[in-house]
């Protein structure tokens, strides 16, 4: 049997080499993350530095393993604990994650050519069909806002003020009763003006007069009072 498991055979490459195709990794990263946030309409701040640290990790793990199979299949194994919980928002941030990783292991098998023409297909590609981007989706609307108000208040008149201070963009979702009729729930879709004022939303929305409860929601991210 062809010692297809056998030892490395995988020649360790200058550290000047490896450095350096770890730095033009990180160059390539910094281009993905850019025409992400260049072409999402809402780009999470969190998302694009994952898009250039995966660029580099990919990069090591592809001069990690070289051309062994047995090393292939160890870091496959290693890698298969971990676990991520948090949800990709939108199948277009997929095509980025997976461009940053075809990035990160052309670079670290030393086709910087290949990795050069694919980030440039796929800048142009994504700057063309940017346009073509509905204006208002699940993903240009990322918070959930659960306000329960008394029976007899009008949801208009009570919370679009505030709503117009720290929203670039509301909508009314939802509107139900609550205990028995006794309250009014409404469900709204909005886009902060700035992300780091969700808890003074909150905050302002909850001293109004005849708000029982809010709650303002964003993938795994609660803020209640």
């Amino acid at each position: 049997m062809p010692d297809f498991f056998g030892a490395a055979t995988v020649t360790a490459e200058p550290i000047g080499v490896v450095a350096f195709r770890l730095v033009v990794a990180m160059l390539f990263g910094v281009v993905v993350a850019f025409v992400y946030r260049r072409t999402r309409r809402v780009a999470a701040g969190s998302f694009t530095t994952t898009l250039l640290l995966l660029a580099i990790l990919i990069a090591m793990v592809t001069q990690v393993i070289g051309d062994n199979v047995a090393r292939a299949f160890s870091l496959v194994g290693a890698l298969s604990i971990v676990r991520f919980r948090t949800v990709v928002r939108d199948t277009q941030d997929t095509a980025y994650v997976i461009a940053a990783v075809a990035v990160g292991m052309a670079v670290g098998a030393g086709h910087f050519w290949v990795a050069v023409a694919g980030i440039a297909v796929v800048t142009l590609a994504a700057f063309a069909t940017r346009s073509n981007q509905p204006p208002e989706t699940a993903v240009d609307l990322p918070f959930t806002l659960q306000v329960r108000l008394a029976l007899g208040l009008d949801e208009a008149r009570v919370i679009a003020p505030v709503l117009a201070q720290f929203a670039a963009v509301s909508r009314v979702m939802a509107v139900g009763t609550a205990r028995q009729g006794g309250s009014l729930d409404v469900s709204y879709r909005l886009a902060l003006k700035d992300e780091h004022q969700a808890q003074g939303l909150v905050s302002a929305i909850n001293r109004l007069e005849g708000v029982q409860s809010v709650g303002l929601n964003r993938a795994d991210v609660v803020v209640d009072y």
